[in-house]
C-alpha cells in the first residue's frame, strides 16, 4: 500500500522563531515498520514553508496514497492543526483514510471520531507495532476490530479497540531514517545536521502534572551499544553532528546509562547531544560526569519546575533546591551547558512568589532558562486537582506551554511580565554574558550565542504577540467545564454508544473492503 506520513506544521514559538528543525521521529518510527514490511512510504514535513493545509492536500495528492498517517510530537496544540488538514486532506482526496496518532488523540479518542467525520481511525498508544497490524488487516479484508490499539467506527459507533501490549523490545522496529530526502533541512544548535534518537520510553517517577507518564506505561529501554550505533551511523552516514535525546528519564537505570555513555565514546563521533536529565540523576553520578562530557553531551534541560517546596510537594517533585543548586554547579564544572525548565501558573503563584522565584533561579546560577506555564491534560492527576480553577485561554492551539492557560494567584497580564523580565535578569546578568563572550570553550561559546539568538527572537515575538491580543481574561469557565471530566483514573478504552451514522467509503478506495466487512 501507499502510505503518506504527514508532520502538520506547528503554531509554537518554538516552530516559527528560528530556522532549526529537528526530523519528526514518531512518524519516522512508524515509516520503518511500514518500509520493512514492503509498502510504499513517503514522508511531507510540513514544517517547512511552513506548508498550508491546501499545499499539503496538493502534494499529497499528485502521489495518489492509499492512507495518510497524521501525528505531532506536540499533541495537543497541534490538534487544531491537525484538523483542518484532514477536513483539506478529506475534499481533495474522498477515497483517502485518515489516521491520526499521538498523545492527544490516544486520550481524547471519543471526542474527536464522534465530532469529526474526516478523521477515519486513531492509532492509540505506541504506533509502531499497531500501525503495522493495521495496514496488514485492511490489506487481508479483515474487521478492523481484530486490531488492538487502535479507534474507528462501526455501524455508526465509536468503538474504541483494547489496547495493545506496550512494546518490550524497543529494538524490534528501526526507524525509516530513508525517508529524510534533505537532511541539510534538519540543523539546530548551531552545530549542523541534527536528529532526534530515543534511548528509553516512560518514567518511573509520579510528577502530577506529567503528560507522558502514563502513555508509556512503564520505564523500557533500547540496548545502549544499539543507540550507540544508531547515533554513529547517522553520523557517518548522513553527516548527523547533533542528537537530541527524545527521553522522558534516560537515566532512570544508572547500569544501563553508564553502559550507553560508555558505548557512545567507543563511537568516536563528533556528535554533540541534549538530554533532559533529573537534577538528583545528575548529583548522583556525580563522579561519571567526564563520561558525560565525552560522550558528547553538552546541554542538560533540568526540570526545576518550581521553586516553592508545597507546591513541590503538592506535584510530586522529590527534588531538592540544594540538589538543583549542586547538579548546576556539576555540570559547570565539566562545562556541561544547564537550561533550567522554570514553570510558573501554579495556583500559589502570586508575586511574593515569583519574586521568590527569581531570587532562587540567580542563586542556582543556570546557563540558560526555559520559562514555560503549567498545562493542564486530562489524563493526569493535575488536572483533577485544578478541575475547578478557571481557563484563560479558550485556544488548543495555544495549549503548548508558552502560553497561559489557567488563572493563577496573579492576572495574566502581569504573570506575563513577570516571566518576560525573569527570563531577561537570567540571561542578561553580567555572568552570564560573561559566558557568551568568553567562555573558555570555544563550541560552548558559540553555542550559548546560538541559544541566545533564539531567545531574543522568541522573546520579541511572544511580546508582539501579547500586545497585538486583546488581553485575556478568565471567561467563568472552570477547566472541568471548558474540557470536560478528569481521565486520570479511567482507562482509555470507553467506548461511546451515541457516534454518528458511518460515512461510507467509495468501493475504488482499499479502505472500502475492510469497511464494508465492519459495517456487514
Amino acid at each position: 500500500m501507499r502510505v503518506l506520513l504527514v508532520n502538520p506544521p506547528h503554531p509554537a514559538v518554538s516552530s516559527r522563531c528560528h530556522d532549526g528543525r529537528m526530523p519528526p521521529l514518531g512518524l519516522l518510527a512508524v515509516g520503518g515498520p511500514l518500509l520493512d514490511a514492503g509498502h510504499d512510504v513517503r514522508l511531507i514535513d510540513a514544517e517547512f514553508g511552513p506548508l498550508s493545509a491546501e499545499e499539503i492536500a496538493r502534494v499529497a495528492s499528485s502521489w495518489e496514497p492509499d492512507a495518510v498517517f497524521l501525528g505531532h510530537s506536540g499533541s495537543t496544540s497541534a490538534h487544531p492543526t491537525v484538523l483542518r488538514i484532514a477536513r483539506t486532506l478529506r475534499s481533495a482526496m474522498p477515497d483517502v483514510w485518515t489516521v491520526y496518532g499521538g498523545v492527544y488523540p490516544t486520550y481524547h479518542a471519543v471526542e474527536i471520531l464522534d465530532a469529526q467525520r474526516d478523521i477515519d481511525v486513531l492509532v492509540c498508544g505506541e504506533g509502531e507495532a499497531t500501525s503495522l497490524r493495521l495496514i496488514a488487516t485492511v490489506q487481508a479484508g479483515q474487521s478492523l476490530a481484530s486490531v488492538p490499539g487502535i479507534a474507528f467506527r462501526e455501524s455508526g459507533v465509536t468503538r474504541i479497540n483494547p489496547p495493545a501490549a506496550p512494546l518490550d523490545d524497543l529494538d524490534a522496529f528501526r526507524v525509516g531514517w530513508e525517508l529524510i530526502e534533505d537532511w541539510d533541512q534538519y540543523q539546530y544548535w548551531g552545530a549542523g545536521r541534527a536528529a532526534v534518537v530515543q534511548f528509553s520510553r516512560g518514567c518511573p517517577h509520579v510528577c502530577t502534572y506529567c503528560g507522558q507518564r502514563s502513555f508509556w506505561s512503564r520505564w523500557r529501554h533500547r540496548q545502549p551499544t544499539r543507540v550507540a550505533a544508531e547515533i554513529g551511523w547517522l553520523h557517518r552516514t548522513h553527516g548527523v553532528r547533533f542528537v537530541d535525546l527524545a527521553d522522558e528519564n534516560p537515566t532512570s537505570s544508572p547500569r544501563l546509562w553508564r553502559e550507553f555513555l560508555e558505548a557512545l565514546i567507543a563511537e568516536h563521533v563528533p556528535v554533540q547531544l541534549v538530554a533532559t536529565v533529573r537534577a538528583d540523576d545528575i548529583v548522583r553520578d556525580a563522579e561519571i560526569l567526564p563520561l558525560y562530557k565525552r560522550a558528547g553531551f553538552a546541554r542538560i534541560l533540568l526540570g526545576v519546575e518550581t521553586t516553592n517546596r508545597d507546591t513541590r510537594a503538592k506535584i510530586r517533585k522529590s527534588a531538592t533546591e540544594a540538589t538543583d543548586r549542586e547538579a548546576i554547579r556539576l555540570l559547570r564544572k565539566h562545562d556541561i551547558l544547564s537550561q533550567v525548565a522554570y514553570v510558573v501558573g501554579f495556583e500559589q503563584d502570586a508575586d511574593r512568589e515569583l519574586y521568590r522565584g527569581l531570587r532562587q533561579l540567580l542563586s542556582y546560577d543556570p546557563d540558560l532558562i526555559n520559562a514555560m506555564y503549567v498545562t493542564p491534560h486530562r489524563w493526569t492527576p493535575f488536572y483533577r486537582e485544578s478541575a475547578d480553577r478557571r481557563v484563560v485561554e479558550t485556544d488548543p492551539g495555544r495549549w503548548d506551554y508558552r502560553h497561559q492557560v489557567l488563572a493563577a494567584g496573579v492576572p495574566p497580564w502581569r504573570l506575563f511580565w513577570w516571566v518576560k523580565l525573569t527570563e531577561l535578569i537570567l540571561q542578561l546578568r553580567p555572568r552570564a554574558l560573561r559566558r557568551v563572550l568568553a567562555h573558555r570553550d570555544r563550541k560552548i561559546r558559540r553555542a550559548l550565542r546560538w541559544c541566545y539568538g533564539v531567545a531574543r527572537r522568541a522573546w520579541l515575538f511572544e511580546v508582539r504577540d501579547f500586545l497585538g491580543r486583546q488581553a485575556r481574561r478568565p471567561d467563568g469557565l472552570t477547566l472541568h467545564e471548558f474540557w470536560g471530566a478528569p481521565q486520570d483514573d479511567e482507562p482509555a478504552t470507553a467506548t461511546a454508544l451515541d457516534a454518528e451514522p458511518t460515512r461510507p467509503l467509495p468501493s475504488a478506495s482499499p479502505w472500502a473492503a475492510v469497511r464494508n466487512t465492519v459495517i456487514g
